[in-house]
């Protein structure tokens, strides 16, 4: 049975600020309807929003600032002076217990600067990772990291794989999801030291999760495993080169369709399978980039997104939080860390050397 969730929510973040925010918000509610909302930021510009929607003002509370973390601002200057700001109240919401989760679109370094910092890295977790929901040929998997971290460890690539496996435990409802670690080719003496060093040592350790070896990145759409890990960099390039390319072969569709009366009439004829097939590729459903390894949960909207993409990430926010997430990885990591620094401290070709953690 569902359980009533509230949800923090920065207002004035993303390119288009609380208009999308409350529209979002409210299409969020219509599906979950135990759910409540605080609104941080500009008071008088939220509540003109909700007056469009009764039933989300009803559900919902604001909290007033007139101070946000730009879109530009680095994660430096955004800690510096983002006391205050619609994006610290909301994180701190969650740190508070006022609110369960917290949601923004807004700047992604200065949101993870400001998550690290108040609800802070759980228990053995060097750093927090960002990870994407992403459409497969089957369903659906996981990939992370998509950009909070420009290289990993061998270390924390462990670390992502567990954090992974417990969101697609609750995510996809499997009790052992399979994993691949992304990679330039599958045999074990490729890739750099650091991804090398966490194959062998996932290979042969025994964990909550089915490691299938290494992945290539055309891999990832065919959905052979529930999570892909991959250090930030790459994860991130990966991400935005899949939705130019969703982009492209939309344009190249539409483009064709209208060459010619022909095409047009096939094109009408077709209609129903565009139309699923652009649902399929679209990004907005996917929407939401969820902060693995905090005290606390934390989803990244798109900045440019429209109302449908912050509802999806609001519902991915939601689904995080009414599946226990955060104990699930709790338990997940300690058991990790457990074997981990006991495998370091023997002997044996698969320890993780201490320069790697």
């Amino acid at each position: 049975m569902s359980e009533p969730r509230t949800i923090a929510l920065d207002a004035m973040g993303g390119d288009h600020g609380p208009n999308v925010v409350v529209g979002g918000a409210a299409l969020s509610l219509e599906r979950q309807p135990e759910l409540s909302f605080i609104f941080f930021g500009d008071e008088a510009n939220v509540r003109t929003e909700l007056e469009h929607v009764p039933a989300l003002s009803a559900r919902s509370r604001i909290v007033h600032t007139d101070t946000v973390v730009g879109m530009d601002d680095k994660p430096g200057q955004a800690l510096r002076r983002g006391k205050g700001t619609s994006l610290w109240l909301a994180l701190e919401a969650v740190k508070n217990g006022e609110a369960h989760v917290a949601v923004s679109a807004g700047n992604t370094g200065a949101l993870m600067a400001m998550s690290k910092l108040i609800l802070r890295p759980m228990a053995g977790i060097e750093r927090p990772a960002i990870a994407a929901i992403w459409p497969t040929i089957k369903a659906e998997c996981i990939v992370l990291d998509v950009g909070a971290n420009i290289e990993a460890t061998a270390r924390q690539l462990g670390d992502f794989a567990l954090m992974g496996a417990a969101m697609a435990r609750a995510l996809f409802h499997v009790e052992c999801p399979t994993v691949g670690l992304l990679n330039i080719g599958v045999e074990d003496m490729k890739g750099a030291d650091e991804v090398r060093q966490a194959h062998a040592w996932l290979k042969n350790t025994d964990l909550p999760l089915d490691y299938i070896g290494f992945i290539e990145g055309d891999k990832i759409g065919q959905g052979v495993v529930d999570v892909v890990v991959v250090e930030g960099f790459a994860g991130n390039i990966a991400l935005k080169t899949a939705e130019g390319t969703a982009r492209q072969i939309s344009e190249y569709l539409r483009q064709a369709m209208q060459r010619t009366w022909i095409s047009q009439i096939g094109a009408m004829l077709a209609a129903g399978g565009f139309r699923i097939l652009k649902e399929k590729v679209d990004p907005r459903r996917s929407n939401g980039g969820t902060f693995l390894g905090l005290n606390g949960i934390v989803v990244k909207s798109h900045g440019g997104t429209d109302a449908f993409g912050f509802a999806s990430a609001v519902d991915l926010a939601y689904e995080m939080a009414q599946r226990g997430l955060i104990g699930r990885l709790a338990a997940d990591l300690e058991a990790f860390h457990h074997k981990l620094d006991a495998s370091a401290a023997g002997p044996g070709p698969v320890s993780m050397s201490s320069q790697a953690r």
